[in-house]
Formats: structure tokens, C-alpha cells, sequence
């Protein structure tokens, strides 16, 4: 059994990139290789087979590997609701919420859990792919590390490390985060790898034989920069645009300080037919066709950001000129009439006015649910398939069944003029089907029809060939213990 590990020198250095490539490479081999990401912080996550949380990146790298996701592929999960807490999900399950201070006491903890789930998995498969997380060198995070560095020396892992040239800064960011590693550290590191590169590998040549003389650790190769790339996002907004046809629907999105699950946009902003945009603090929302409410990690503190903003003013003319409003999961809970947190689980205790637009009230539960499900949305009887998170349940008159769900139940409601409709489920816009129904419904004639997820397979292959035709495969399968 063997654990390989890659870690960055930065955030957003291309660490979920690599390990998703790497699945998909070795499953290409027969090889059964499971993604693993020992602590995560990011308000973007999946519901797994087993009915627990993770996230959204160790979903897709589980895609990447052919298997379904769970939760021992992401033990830690940590989702934000404050500058200085946020709420503790081990082994898919939500616990507590923390402030940093505490959560740093709790970390012994937290990697019994982390220990235990890695020890599953290398029962279970030959090969786990493990993904850091931020840097191995936060010298103010070090003590108690169980994200990088602490993980790799606890089950005895080499480790690759990774660094994006498109930063700018590539050789001091790989030498300095070597530098700040402990001797023993330093030696687990077994090779390089420079991310996102463009121009002619020639002028970078001397860098790479520079790098090789000093640490004494190869290069694995060089990953050039991909154009019309899509991968998931782990925490940060993806604002690119693919081009857009000469009729589009405008959709805005505004966003929230504690928005979650952004990457149910991701379909929207691919479309060669919507233009998506995203509205922050200070931005006045522009006229547009359609106006999504997103889920938040903190629905009553974030629909009271949504209120300093002007944007319930901006809703409310929105729909008097006949635009459409859409509400998804904490997006939904602020169109109804109360948001009730008797037992501060997003916050302190309370309870807030709602928008008012739908009849119904939500109270905040201890319990979270979370789900995967099908069913058909009231538009045109669309199939549909996403998932639920959410601790709030919804009652009242207002929720006429904007979707009926295979298992029975009836999720969210449609206003009476049919200009407002919300939903808890997360991913609705990836099934085709009801994709195109919510756009016919906001006002877009003829609609192209665009496969979400044969879009996400073909970045996932072409993250694969990128691993056969720029690295270093054979010292690769040294690593991997093959």
C-alpha cells in the first residue's frame, strides 16, 4: 500500500489539479487509486454515498478516480461562519463551530479522525492520492499541523510539491517554502512540479537545472497552461466567461460574505448563452433578466449584509419590471417570511424577517440534511438531480412544490405570477434538462443545450494527457510504489 502526497507553495498553486490528474492517470492503468484530503476549509462541499460532507474538490477527484465520493476522503472539513470561526464537520458530520483558537487545541483530535480514515483507505486501495492544503511553510500554523506536513510525517509519506510559474516568483516560492521545512521534511519532499507555464520551456531550462543543483531533488516536469480549462473551484469564485453567443440571458448572482456552493453557477458561467455575473460589496446590481440568491454558510447574517447593500431595493424594482428571482437552499430560506436560529447554529441566537416574497418561515435545526436526490421541477416537468445541505426547515403555504422529489417529498415554491420560485437543492443547473427549463422560464427563447458533465470529463482527460506528456511518469510510479 502506498500514500503519496502533494502540497503547494502557495494557495491555488494547483495542488487539487495535480491530485485530480493523477487519479485519472492511474485509473487510465487499472491502477485503484482513492483521493485524499486530510483537513479542508471551503464553503463548497458534496454530500457523499454515505450521507456525509466533503469537499467539492475531493468530489471530483473521487470522479476522477471512478468512484463515488465519501467521507473518509475528506475526515476534517472546516466551513467559515465568521472572520475567526467556523463550523467542525469530522467524518462528514457537523459537530461544533470553533473559533481559530480553539479548533488549534482541538487539532489532536482532529487527527485521531484524519489517522483513522487514511487507515481505511490504504486497507481499501493500493494507492492514496493526498492533497495539502494552503502551505507546508505557515510557520504560525506548524505546531500541531495535521493539513501538510504533520500528516506526511505521521504515516511516513514522500511528499511532491508544487508551485504556480503564473504567480510569478516560481524558484523563490519552492526554495523558500524548502528552506522553512525541518531537515527531516525537507528530505521527504522527492521532486517538483511548476504549474501553469506558457512560452518556450527552453528560456526556463537554466531555472530548472538551477533548481535541480541547489536542493539536490528533481524536477517532474513542467504543466503548461490550459486555455478553456474548468475544474471545480475549492473555495474561490470562478468570474471567467466562455464566449457567449449574440443572445444571452443576464443572470446576477450577488454575493454574499458566507456564500456557499458557488460552484452550482459553474454551468451558468460555461453557457454559451448566459452572461453571469457576479456583484459585490458596494456594486449596485444592473438590470439583468435573472437574480439567483445563493446558499450561505450564514443565512440571517448574510441576508442582513444583503440589506446594508440596497440589493432587497434593487429585488424588489427587479421584480416590478418583471425579472425573475430565483432562491437556492439559504437563498430560499431569505424569500420566505422568518429565518428562526433558536439554538445559534449560524451565529448568535435570533431570529430575523425574512424577505416576505413566499408565504413560509424557517427555523434553523441542529441537525443537518444532507442528500442526494432526483426528481422533476414544475417547469415543463424537467427531470432534475442536485443535493441538499442545509440545516433549516421550511414550512408554510408558500412551498407549492417547485420540485417533486423521487422519494416523495415536496421541495421549495413558485410565487402566484410565476416570477419567484426557490429550492434547496444545490447542482439543479447541471442537469440539462432542468437547465434549460430555468432558462426558458427566465426569458431565453431557444436554448442550446450544453452537457455539464461530459464538459467536466473532458478537463478531467485532459488533465490526464497533460500528466502522460509532461512528467515524469516513470519516477511517478516509484512514488506510487508501483
Amino acid at each position: 500500500m502506498s500514500t503519496l502526497m502533494v502540497q503547494g507553495t502557495t494557495s491555488d498553486a494547483g495542488k487539487s489539479t495535480l491530485v485530480t490528474a493523477l487519479c485519472r492517470w492511474l485509473k487510465r492503468q487499472g491502477v485503484a487509486v482513492v483521493p485524499f484530503k486530510p483537513q479542508n476549509m471551503a464553503l463548497n462541499s458534496a454530500v457523499t454515498a454515505d450521507g456525509g460532507e466533503i469537499g467539492r474538490a475531493q468530489a471530483v477527484q473521487a470522479q476522477a478516480a471512478g468512484l463515488a465520493p465519501h467521507s473518509d476522503m475528506n475526515p476534517v472539513l472546516l466551513k467559515p461562519n465568521s472572520d475567526i470561526g467556523a463550523q467542525v464537520i469530522i467524518h462528514g458530520r457537523a459537530l461544533t463551530s470553533m473559533d481559530a483558537l480553539a479548533y488549534h487545541d482541538y487539532k489532536k483530535v482532529a487527527m485521531n479522525a484524519v489517522l483513522e480514515s487514511h487507515r481505511r483507505l490504504t486497507a481499501a486501495y493500493p494507492v492514496v492520492m493526498v492533497e495539502g492544503a494552503g502551505s507546508p511553510a505557515e510557520i504560525n500554523l506548524r505546531a500541531g499541523d495535521i493539513a501538510n506536513m504533520g500528516f506526511a510525517e505521521a504515516v511516513d509519506c514522500p511528499v511532491i510539491l508544487i508551485a504556480d510559474i503564473d504567480k510569478g516568483g516560481v524558484f523563490a516560492h519552492l526554495i523558500g517554502t524548502l528552506d522553512l521545512l525541518s531537515p527531516s521534511e525537507q528530505a521527504r519532499v522527492k521532486g517538483f512540479v511548476i504549474n501553469r507555464f506558457r512560452g518556450d520551456i527552453a528560456l526556463l531550462q537554466s531555472g530548472l537545472d538551477w533548481l535541480e543543483q541547489r536542493t539536490g531533488k528533481p524536477v517532474l516536469g513542467v504543466l503548461p497552461y490550459l486555455m478553456d480549462f474548468h475544474l471545480e473551484a475549492e473555495d474561490a469564485i470562478d468570474t471567467r466567461q466562455t464566449v457567449k453567443a449574440a443572445e444571452t440571458l443576464k443572470v446576477v448572482v450577488p454575493v454574499l460574505p458566507r456564500i456557499s456552493n458557488h460552484t452550482d453557477f459553474d454551468p451558468l458561467r460555461l453557457h454559451p448563452q448566459v452572461e453571469l455575473c457576479f456583484v459585490g460589496p458596494g456594486q449596485a446590481i444592473p438590470p439583468a433578466d435573472l437574480i439567483i440568491l445563493p446558499g450561505s454558510k450564514s443565512v440571517r447574517a448574510d441576508l442582513a449584509f444583503l440589506r446594508e447593500q440596497g440589493w432587497d431595493t434593487a429585488i424588489d424594482k427587479h421584480l416590478r419590471y418583471g425579472g425573475k428571482l430565483l432562491g437556492i437552499c439559504g437563498g430560499l430560506q431569505m424569500l420566505g417570511q422568518l429565518i428562526d436560529d433558536p439554538h445559534g447554529q449560524e451565529g448568535p441566537a435570533g431570529s430575523s424577517s425574512g424577505l416576505g416574497l413566499l408565504a413560509f418561515a424557517t427555523v434553523l435545526e441542529a441537525h443537518k440534511q444532507l442528500r442526494n436526490v432526483r426528481g422533476r421541477l414544475c417547469l415543463e416537468n424537467a427531470e432534475v438531480s442536485g443535493y441538499e445541505i442545509h440545516a433549516g426547515v421550511s414550512t408554510g403555504e408558500g412551498l407549492n412544490a417547485a420540485v417533486r422529489l423521487d422519494d416523495g417529498r415536496a421541495d421549495g415554491g413558485v410565487s402566484a405570477d410565476g416570477q419567484i420560485l426557490g429550492t434547496y437543492l444545490h447542482g439543479l443547473f447541471e442537469s440539462s434538462p432542468a437547465c434549460a427549463a430555468l432558462l426558458r422560464w427566465a426569458g431565453l427563447r431557444e436554448v442550446q443545450a450544453v452537457d455539464y458533465h461530459a464538459l467536466r470529463e473532458r478537463d478531467i482527460e485532459r488533465l490526464a494527457d497533460m500528466v502522460e506528456a509532461h512528467l515524469d511518469t516513470d519516477r511517478l510510479r516509484q512514488l506510487c510504489g508501483l
